[in-house]
């Protein structure tokens, strides 16, 4: 029998792969992993704003929505950045990776509204980016008390709530409605077939995000349905009308791939999309490792472009 060989891979980051040695890997994700996972505690609301000059308040409806607000807000409406957070559609919360978005609210005064969707596998299908729309759609419609302004919402997500947020696009471009005047992709997870030669690079070793996980987190979200573009991107028909787009991932990580796919069909169509492949990134490793150079990389272009996309000033609300 011919003996299996491992897939070659690019190779880590040095400074990453220092800092990763620490960090507890798996291969792959099962229930019973993820009942425990889903015990661990969330970062504290506290812990989360020391530091920074913002007011926090929470919202029931429709969906839970944690809003961040400038503790000095000027006199124009501000930008808002809709977060969506990732976990593979089945952990997480909407507090999951904000330090990324409150960066935008120190930097540029921009409100900060973070959504909870349902998670898989008790929520299925289109649930989850369902949740998302209908959070957007609440917010812009009361723009007008939340002082953000409706010409400028930036939808925004890493890992699943990256493609959640390509999902959440997608369906407000079809529905017409709300405006979203650019997407921020971190890392998304756009495609569940799972095919891609980096998906299968990343598969039979432990990993921050592995194939065998990846495939457990869309069997749980599909739950025996029929997928559709706006749960898994990848395959939607159509990428053309889609607002101002940024997407970033590492050269290491599963969703490398798709996510260069995903820039490519938006450009094929017209479209403006912006894609940086880190050298040596792990999956979410500017999310784990915010102060990695490579990671201070990653957040400074990602700010520039909020700039030159949206007009943005920094030094708002420092």
């Amino acid at each position: 029998m011919k003996k299996e060989t491992t897939m070659a891979r690019p190779d880590l980051d040095p400074e990453l792969r220092t800092l990763l040695a620490d960090l507890p890997l798996m291969s792959g994700l099962d229930s019973e992993v993820l009942a425990q996972l889903r015990l661990l505690p969330s970062v504290s609301v506290e812990e989360l704003l020391e530091g920074r000059a913002a007011h926090h308040r929470e919202l029931a409806a429709p969906v839970p929505l944690s809003i961040f607000t400038p503790a000095r807000i000027g006199p124009a409406p501000a930008p808002c950045v809709y977060w969506v957070h990732g976990g593979g559609m089945v952990m997480g919360d909407r507090f999951s990776q904000i330090d990324i978005p409150l960066d935008w609210l120190s930097l540029f005064g921009a409100v900060v509204v973070s959504v909870e969707y349902r998670l898989a596998p008790e929520a299925t299908g289109t649930i989850p980016v369902e949740d998302c729309y209908q959070g957007l759609l609440w917010v812009v419609e009361h723009a007008g008390e939340l002082g953000i302004d409706p010409d400028r919402v930036i939808v925004a997500g890493a890992s699943a709530g990256g493609g959640l947020a390509a999902g959440l696009t997608l369906m407000a471009r079809d529905r017409r409605a709300p405006s979203i005047a650019a997407q921020v992709l971190i890392c998304p997870m756009l495609d569940h077939r799972n095919v891609t030669v980096s998906s299968r690079q990343y598969s039979g070793e432990p990993g921050v995000w592995t194939r065998e996980m990846n495939e457990f987190g869309w069997r749980s979200v599909i739950g025996g349905g029929e997928v559709s573009g706006y749960l898994s991107p990848a395959i939607a028909d159509d990428l053309s009308g889609l607002p101002a787009t940024y997407i970033d991932a590492g050269t290491a990580e599963v969703f490398r791939d798709e996510d260069v796919a995903y820039a490519s069909g938006i450009w094929a169509v017209g479209g403006q999309a912006e894609l940086h492949i880190w050298a040596g990134g792990f999956h979410g490793f500017d999310a784990l490792y915010p102060q990695a150079h490579v990671s201070m990389s990653a957040r400074r272009t990602r700010n520039e472009w909020l700039v030159r996309t949206l007009g943005l000033s920094e030094g708002v609300a420092r």
